[in-house]
């Protein structure tokens, strides 16, 4: 599929979100660019800002099978990928395969269950597979995680291990609406008459895999590339940071820089793409020191520092001369 189409079929994909979800359109194009770079996604907000119908109308209108797993403290592993269960019929085991084994797998509230929980999603979210009692089952394909995180309150709550957020290419905020964006709400909720707000199906799950064939063809400028490295590479030398973004960070900027240049309409890379997805794809990747935080130092202000400082590329192939950040 070429670019056009991917971008056609991303406008049309968002458009049809649009009419159930209301004020999110740059928060829903990085989460399609996420599963088009083939990612996983952590929203995190505080609730009742619409997170989990977005996850949902969004495997709606790609035509994915959907599974939401409300995490709570007693939630076990094998609630997630499954188990081996005796039937007495056959005096056998069978196994009854958990509801990770879906297109979009939606994990509401991920930080209420334990880690031990929410390392069952490990295996699952870096191999599309699933062990279960010492045999692997593959996932579907397209298979992609979306987990909401509530960060302002911690009674009863895990905070996510580094490892576990490293995970996920983005963590997306939300964010309070607009008035006008609350007023929209408020009047499509008493105009439809009912809770449930339906979209419609826009592509399928073969549409989407061939979306995300078409953006992996894309080519990437050298110096976009080296840009993503400098980026992260900074983080490990700020003194405010005890960990900065390991590869894994550098590789996701990019791709995710690519996917959204792709549902924009282009073939190539610019460093504005690069900036647009750095704070999401970074700044939970990045361990704060004790004296940063208690100076209740954040994160996003030390990815947005260095967008600032870091010089980017002069020109790339395709696009039109730029200035240094």
């Amino acid at each position: 599929m070429d670019v056009a189409e991917v971008a056609a079929h991303g406008a049309r994909i968002l458009d049809e979100v649009a009419t159930v979800v209301v004020g999110m359109r740059d928060t829903l194009t990085l989460a399609l660019a996420t599963v088009l770079a083939g990612g996983h996604v952590l929203f995190e907000d505080v609730p009742g800002l619409g997170k989990t119908l977005a996850a949902r109308s969004l495997a709606t209108t790609l035509g994915l099978d959907f599974a939401r797993l409300q995490c709570t403290p007693d939630l076990l592993p094998a609630d997630i990928t499954g188990s081996s269960v005796y039937d007495p019929a056959t005096t056998r085991f069978v196994v009854r395969k958990g509801p990770v084994f879906t297109g979009l797998f939606l994990a509401d509230e991920i930080n209420r269950t334990a880690p031990k929980t929410q390392s069952a999603l490990l295996e699952a979210m870096a191999e599309r597979q699933v062990s279960i009692d010492g045999t692997t089952y593959p996932l579907p394909h397209p298979f992609h995680v979306m987990a909401t995180s509530n960060p302002v309150e911690y009674e009863g709550t895990y905070p996510l291990p580094e490892a576990q957020l490293d995970r996920f290419m983005v963590r997306l905020g939300v964010g309070y609406p607009a008035r006008d964006h609350e007023r929209e709400v408020l009047r499509r909720r008493l105009a439809r008459h009912q809770e449930h707000a339906d979209v419609q199906q826009v592509v399928d799950a073969r549409t989407v895999l061939a979306m995300q064939a078409g953006v992996e063809h894309v080519e990437v400028d050298p110096d976009v590339v080296g840009y993503c490295v400098d980026l992260a590479s900074a983080t490990r030398r700020h003194p405010a940071l005890e960990v900065g973004a390991s590869p894994r960070g550098s590789q996701n900027l990019v791709l995710l820089a690519r996917a959204v240049a792709v549902l924009d309409g282009r073939d190539y890379v610019v460093p504005e793409d690069v900036k647009r997805v750095a704070v999401p794809v970074l700044a939970h990747r990045l361990t704060l020191t004790p004296a940063a935080w208690a100076n209740d130092l954040r994160p996003e202000s030390v990815v947005t520092a260095l967008l600032g400082t870091v010089p980017g590329p002069p020109t790339v192939a395709g696009a039109r001369p730029s200035q240094p950040a």
